[in-house]
């Protein structure tokens, strides 16, 4: 098996420096916000953490190709790293605290590109998530200071807590009627939104979630630290990794009823 282990201390230093360079206009009265063609924001600080990783990528790793949101695909070969710079910009430029910087490695297989590396860091919640094909999934301060991730045992849906970030994209892809029967079939539900989701079943604080349209930087480093954690993360077409558009990841144990609500339009059309 393919050893991970400076990737993945790349990845940290990669965080590390988007996290200073984030956290230094987080909340700044003068912080520069634009909208981009599909009517999203980015802010300056979008622009400059995905300038600073891909400036470090290119000298620590000059035969990578590199996927940001903010800049394109740069390069090509079979090991590409992908960034979202700032998931969740809405929250950052509104002085909400729930955003992270998205790193993940992707390597060619017999399945095409997967993530095999993956950081989630979220300085203004003081919280980091990270894991590496093989290694585990782990949450800490640092790779010398972490605790092991595991997800849920939860296997009933009236005992599940599931996680989402809002209605419009469900009710958009005619999903909404299928969604609002998921949540009256569970224990709790709860809107966190963004990556935070994903890093709560990593962990087994949240046993099920799901979001109906995303891209490839916003799934590619959660997805291997769901999957590292014991968990299952697929698109809602049931397709293994980041790459269907939407997402659906849990425990394992509740991944079919999950996938089975979130399908129900689909399937009576």
């Amino acid at each position: 098996m393919a050893d991970y282990h400076d990737d993945l201390r790349l990845a940290h230093v990669l965080a590390d420096a988007a996290d200073a360079a984030t956290m230094d206009r987080f909340q700044a009265l003068d912080l520069k916000v634009e909208t981009k063609p599909d009517m999203t924001p980015v802010s300056e600080a979008d622009k400059a953490a995905e300038e600073l990783i891909r400036g470090q990528l290119q000298r620590a790793r000059p035969r990578d190709a590199i996927l940001g949101e903010e800049y394109g695909v740069e390069g090509s070969g079979p090991r590409r790293w992908v960034i979202d710079p700032i998931d969740g910009t809405k929250n950052y430029v509104r002085g909400v605290p729930v955003w992270a910087t998205l790193i993940a490695l992707m390597e060619a297989g017999e399945t095409g590109f997967q993530p095999v590396v993956g950081v989630v860091s979220a300085p203004a919640l003081g919280r980091r998530w990270w894991a590496a094909k093989g290694l585990g999934a782990y949450t800490g301060r640092s790779l010398a200071s972490a605790t092991r991730l595991g997800v849920s045992q939860v296997s009933s849906l009236e005992d599940a807590s599931f996680a989402y970030s809002s209605l419009s994209g469900w009710e958009e892809q005619g999903r909404l009627d299928g969604f609002l029967d998921l949540t009256r079939a569970c224990w709790r539900t709860r809107a966190y939104g963004d990556f935070w989701p994903y890093m709560m079943v990593a962990e087994g604080s949240v046993d099920i979630c799901a979001e109906p349209e995303l891209s490839l930087w916003d799934m590619a480093a959660v997805a291997i630290v769901v999957q590292e954690a014991g968990g299952t993360y697929t698109g809602l077409d049931g397709r293994h990794g980041p790459h269907s558009g939407n997402a659906a990841a849990s425990n394992g144990l509740l991944h079919g009823e999950l996938l089975s609500y979130l399908n129900q339009e689909s399937q009576e059309a």
